[in-house]
């Protein structure tokens, strides 16, 4: 799979689903449903521990996550890393979403999320 070869719509219609996915799980602390698109280099960092931890912080600090609006895509061969402006239920402000997108085992898996 040559991330380079795709658009970026198509490589958003792959990103977007598992992105609300993920925050969906998220807010309700769901870790099975959470890594469900992780690889296994994500799996051994995001224990049901530490994804309760960062969900209870976040949720007390800035709320649930509201909107969320792509940025940018890019695109790597093995790779696609993607940046959405993300809004919080009580945070104010623009904050940042990214995940690194990558084709493993003949899935589309993440091989890396964040929002700050």
């Amino acid at each position: 799979m040559n991330f380079q070869e795709m658009s970026e719509k198509e490589i958003l219609d792959i990103a977007n689903p598992i992105m609300d996915n993920l925050m969906e799980a998220s807010t309700n602390i769901d870790h099975d449903r959470h890594v469900r698109d992780f690889n296994k280099r994500m799996l051994k960092i995001v224990t049901r521990d530490h994804l309760n931890k960062v969900c209870v912080k976040y949720q007390e600090e800035k709320g649930f996550f509201a909107q969320r609006e792509p940025v940018a895509v890019f695109r790597r061969p093995e790779s696609a890393a993607i940046v959405w402006k993300q809004y919080y239920t009580k945070a104010p402000g623009e904050h940042v979403a990214e995940m690194v997108l990558v084709y493993e085992d003949g899935r589309f898996l993440v091989d890396h999320a964040m929002v700050f």
